[in-house]
């Protein structure tokens, strides 16, 4: 994978051949010295009321873009009170009750599409530049209406594409109608900023090389990871995730019921919740797993949330769908090595390979295991000796370097 900021080296040359990327786009405006752009920034879900990637980016550019831009963030009504409250810098702004983001296992349909007809409001909102992120799709349609009438560029963070096989599998029937979304989607912004080189490339082959798309992948506060000291209650493996099907944490768990059976007790902590929460838990259970796995499902502390992962001795994420893996690169921030799995859509596997310590298995509990063996089995030897620091080029992924590269493409004056 590419430092932060570069594409892959197929994304470089499309760039490097479209001095203006897409033609029909509407151009940055100009911001005279002194003045600000308004930043209107569309999402359904926020940090800390709803924990994950995606929510930890906006708020950490939010904060950092709010130096050189008044930034509103436009969401669900997450917290008590008014529907218009000032976090820090940022003014945020609810457009729908807070609503269930998913029904089951599966992204609530009538959540999307409530919070899609919402986007209207922005019609008669002030702002210079529209920025939304993609998921879950039909806001992008409501948003590229608001950004024509309004005559402002519209501007969509891409974390993954799904494509059409991944949808089939993900809704079977209507999955051809979900994957004709998401190709139309695409097409609908100004510009897309992509979380990943892979992210990126994966787009260019849908739009092709003409399309105007920049890779400003996710960050970490390396600072507060690097300090943070370990939580007293360790344990072998840690994972930091959503509790979600394509998280394949019951692959995990399979994993640890194998090293079971061959003698290795090994102990896991899983850090976060969501709809897989007690089938998780029933299934540990059911392993004989029970007194095994620590669930956590009440870490809200990014501190505190540093600290259990520094009391893991190996990360475990076997995700068979990730857009980038910020919880992978704030592990090898901790210094704590890294499993995960060549899953395909496991875009975060691109950062793994990149680390000294880091391993990647095939998608399967019995390779995972393996892996997870050998993980363990190096860290045993390495006991006693000097702690790890994590890998160097981590440290390229700071958060102010991307809101700087953010501001600097879409608002330079100000910046």
């Amino acid at each position: 994978m590419s430092a932060p900021g570069k594409a892959s080296a197929r994304a470089e040359k499309q760039n490097a051949k479209r001095p203006n990327a897409r033609p029909n786009a509407k151009r940055q405006a100009a911001w005279p010295q002194g003045e600000r752009p308004v930043v209107a920034l569309v999402t359904d879900a926020v940090h800390p009321y709803n924990f994950g990637g995606r929510e930890i980016r906006y708020h950490e550019l939010s904060r950092l873009l709010s130096a050189t831009a008044d930034v509103h963030m436009y969401t669900m009504h997450w917290w008590d009170g008014p529907r218009r409250r000032t976090d820090g810098p940022i003014t945020m702004h609810a457009l729908t009750p807070k609503l269930a983001l998913y029904k089951g296992r599966r992204r609530s349909f009538r959540q999307a599409i409530v919070f899609a007809l919402a986007c209207l409001a922005l019609l008669w909102r002030r702002f210079d530049i529209l920025k939304v992120d993609h998921i879950p799709q039909f806001q992008l349609f409501t948003l590229r209406l608001v950004a024509t009438v309004r005559r402002k560029p519209l501007i969509a963070t891409w974390h993954e594409v799904w494509g059409a096989e991944y949808w089939n599998d993900y809704l079977g029937r209507g999955g051809r109608l979900a994957w004709w979304v998401e190709r139309m989607s695409m097409r609908l912004p100004d510009h897309i900023i992509a979380a990943s080189p892979q992210t990126a490339d994966r787009l260019y082959d849908q739009l092709g090389p003409d399309a105007s798309i920049m890779v400003a992948p996710n960050g970490i506060d390396l600072e507060a990871a690097r300090n943070a000291d370990p939580a007293g209650d360790t344990t072998d493996l840690v994972v930091v995730t959503r509790l979600m099907v394509h998280k394949r944490i019951d692959m995990l768990l399979d994993a640890v019921a194998l090293l079971h059976a061959e003698g290795r007790r090994i102990t896991c902590r899983v850090i976060g919740t969501g709809p897989e929460r007690l089938a998780l838990h029933e299934q540990a259970e059911r392993l004989g797993l029970s007194e095994h796995v620590d669930f956590r499902h009440d870490v809200e502390e990014q501190k505190e949330l540093f600290a259990l992962i520094k009391a893991g001795r190996v990360f475990v994420l076997p995700s068979e769908r990730e857009g980038f893996g910020i919880a992978i690169l704030e592990s090898l921030a901790c210094g704590v090595p890294v499993v995960t799995t060549a899953a395909p859509d496991n875009l975060s596997q691109h950062l793994v390979t990149r680390s000294q310590r880091g391993l990647v298995s095939e998608h399967t509990p019995a390779a995972l295991a393996m892996a997870i063996g050998t993980a363990l089995s190096a860290q045993d030897d390495l006991d006693g000796g000097d702690p790890w620091l994590g890998d160097p080029w981590v440290g390229d992924y700071s958060w102010d370097a991307i809101a700087a590269q953010i501001s600097g493409k879409f608002w330079p004056e100000a910046s």
